[in-house]
Order: structure tokens, then sequence, then C-alpha cells
């Protein structure tokens, strides 16, 4: 058998073969044994490679999360913002918005018809999910039943940047069609502090007056930010 020659190059892979063909064979070995050992910006390939099949995807990885500070902020970037970032076309923005509605679906129906003031944790870190990254001002009510279970989550209004009409009489009416006999207030704050406005108080004041007039209890007024969650009635304003 004939021996190659002493100065022959050492084998190398198929060049039809793409480089990173290997590299997303051994990061999804990798997620299927340790997923929570993955940097954010291996999860993001992998959530990439269904959306590009054939790209190296792990500077376009690190860009977005450079761009829009963490993977979170990715998932719930506007989808004109995420189209507009170099290198993803509108069918990939398109599946990362996908992916947090999924989660979002998720999150909601572990809470709708259960008793959500025996899973208030679970409850805050839907809304988080849901509302903290939002650019404008969302006005949600939450109804519950007799048993506090959650039958209908409803955006009510949706405003500006910092301010959301609520209108008592609406929101005492939609309660009373859904045979609702409780509420949880919530609205964001884009500008990323939980802190409420004077604004705020005086308005929950008024529809906690509509409501108990007719019986309906306003448990409790949540505002949501990137900072986090606060409760009117944890800070005493309830």
């Amino acid at each position: 058998m004939a021996r190659p020659p002493i100065n022959a190059a050492p084998a190398t892979e198929d060049p039809a073969e793409p480089h990173y063909t290997g590299h997303r064979d051994r990061l999804r070995e990798r997620f299927k044994y340790a997923p929570d050992s993955l940097p954010d910006y291996e999860l993001l390939e992998l959530l990439l490679f269904m959306a590009i099949p054939r790209r190296d995807v792990k500077p376009l990885a690190k860009s977005l999360l450079a761009r829009f500070g963490s993977l979170r902020g990715v998932l719930n970037a506007p989808l004109a913002d995420l189209e507009s970032a170099e290198g993803l076309s509108e069918i990939s923005a398109l599946a990362l918005k996908s992916i947090q509605a999924a989660g979002q679906r998720v999150m909601k129906q572990d809470i709708m018809g259960k008793p959500v003031l025996n899973s208030w944790q679970v409850l805050l870190d839907y809304l988080h999910g849901t509302m903290a990254h939002e650019a404008k001002e969302h006005f949600r009510l939450l109804f519950l039943n007799k048993k506090n279970e959650l039958i209908a989550d409803e955006i009510q209004q949706s405003g500006t940047v910092d301010h959301t009409p609520a209108y008592p009489r609406e929101i005492v009416k939609r309660a009373l069609e859904l045979s609702a006999t409780a509420i949880i207030l919530v609205h964001n704050h884009p500008s990323g502090d939980a802190t409420p406005s004077r604004a705020d108080i005086d308005m929950t004041r008024e529809i906690v007056s509509a409501a108990s007039a007719l019986d309906i209890m306003v448990h409790d007024h949540l505002i949501v930010a990137r900072s986090g969650v606060t409760s009117f009635k944890g800070l005493g304003l309830m």
C-alpha cells in the first residue's frame, strides 16, 4: 500500500461544509445535557439557528445583545427595531418575536382560571414579562370571580410614553359584564421607574370608590417597570 508523501498536508474538513456546522452540532449537544450552562449569546445562537440555517450567527447574536442589552431585551424589542438590526431579516425577526409570544402565552395559561392571590409571584412574573419593556403606557385589568380565579385579562386603554387614561365607569361596567367580583389594576411605566405618581394615586382612589359602590373589590394596583413591580397595597396606598 502506497504511503502518503512525508510532506503531505494533514487531512482537513470537507471544504464544501461550512466551518460553523461543527459548532452548531456541539452547541446543540451542550444544550441537551446542560442548558443552563450556555451564556446568553449561545442560547440566542440556538434560537437563530432555526431562522438562519446557512450562516454563522455567533457575531449576530453578540451584536443583538450589545444593542438591546440582554436576552430579555432582544426578545422584548419591538418588531420594527429587530427588523432594522443588521443581519436580521423580517422572517428572522418574526421568529424571535414568536418565541417571546409563546413564552408569554405559557405564562398566561399558568394563571388563567386559577386563584391568583395564592400564586402572586407567578402573576407578578407574568406581568413583568409582558409589560416591563413596552414603549407606551397600557392600562390593564385583571377580572376575578368569587373564588379569586382569573377570568379575564384585558388591556383597557393604551396611551403615550407617560400617560394612559383610565375611566372608572367603563371599568365597573366591564366588571359587571363579566360577572367579576374583584379587580386587579395594572399599568406600566416605560420610564423604568415603578414609583406611583400623584395622578396614579388619585386615579386609583376614583376607581376604588366607583367599584365599591357596586360591591366590586379592587385588590391592588400594580405598576410594572423594568426595575420591578410596585404594589399600591404594599405601599399602604390602598
